[in-house]
């Protein structure tokens, strides 16, 4: 369908509204009347942009969502050339991950989505290209010499990206950021030896 102007706005605010509400509450009992409510449309105007309804519109929010996983960590992902730049990315993503705290809005939502068409597609995405930027942060450090040359760029970038998700889980867990912590630190003295 293409959308004017005014239409993909319409859309995105509905997105970025659901989104908002989701971060707060527990996505299994949102209705379509909630995110109508709080984002100011009307039932029509909610399936004329999301004709399948709850699932395609939050699969949509994840897709919203998982770009934002991304843009949290920039400038520093996309500038891992220093080491100072790897410490600036590792505490930005302390950081999202603490204020987040046990909520995490993507994977709810895509414990939502998840047998729906296209939600593999957002989480593969999503992981792909945050293992790339790793990877290519990892190459950059090792055409400058400050990474070993025989370090499998693609497999630790593999292995910091495991990491995050893995203390992302104990966290949703536990409340405690201490595994995520670990992880990346533990992988940055990985790089630096």
């Amino acid at each position: 369908m293409a959308l004017t102007a005014k239409g993909r706005a319409t859309r995105q605010r509905i997105i970025e509204g659901a989104a908002a509400y989701l971060r707060s509450d527990d996505p299994a009992g949102v209705t379509l009347d909630d995110i109508r409510a709080i984002t100011g449309t009307s039932k029509g105007q909610i399936f004329h942009y999301f004709p399948d309804g709850k699932e395609e519109l939050f699969l949509a929010v994840a897709r919203y969502e998982a770009g934002r996983v991304l843009d949290d960590q920039q400038p520093h992902l996309g500038a891992l050339t220093t080491w100072s730049a790897w410490e600036r990315w590792r505490d930005a993503v302390i950081a999202r991950y603490h204020a987040q705290g046990r909520n995490c809005p993507l994977g709810a939502l895509m414990s939502q989505v998840g047998s729906t068409p296209g939600a593999a597609e957002v989480v593969t995405s999503l992981l792909n290209r945050w293992q790339f930027h790793v990877k290519e942060g990892i190459e950059e450090m090792q055409d400058t010499g400050l990474v070993r040359p025989d370090v499998n760029a693609d497999r630790v970038a593999a292995a910091f990206i495991a990491g995050i998700q893995g203390g992302v889980q104990v966290l949703r867990s536990t409340g405690s950021i201490a595994h995520l912590e670990a992880s990346l630190d533990t992988l940055i003295d990985h790089l630096r030896s």
